[in-house]
């Protein structure tokens, strides 16, 4: 299994929490690469079976947002 973040980024809008053959329906509905529904497919079965977001799939993704530490608007304040 081999994830980017450009193949982790097809998964930030999924219906979260969501389990492994909903995930994997969600990318294949969505037209994700062939390489999520592969790296989907490969996915252990947890005892839990739901992931609550992208970071269970793969803890050390960061999404677009996290990238962002402050608001333009707020830099005007000071």
């Amino acid at each position: 299994m081999f994830w980017t973040p450009e193949l982790a980024a097809w998964l930030e809008d999924a219906p979260w929490p969501a389990t492994k053959d909903e995930l994997i329906d969600y990318a294949d509905r969505t037209g994700a690469p062939l390489q999520v529904i592969d790296n989907l497919k490969e996915l252990d079965d947890p005892e839990d079976p739901t992931y609550d977001s992208i970071e269970d799939l793969w803890p050390e993704y960061e999404s677009a947002s996290d990238d962002f530490l402050f608001n333009e608007d707020d830099d005007n304040e000071y």
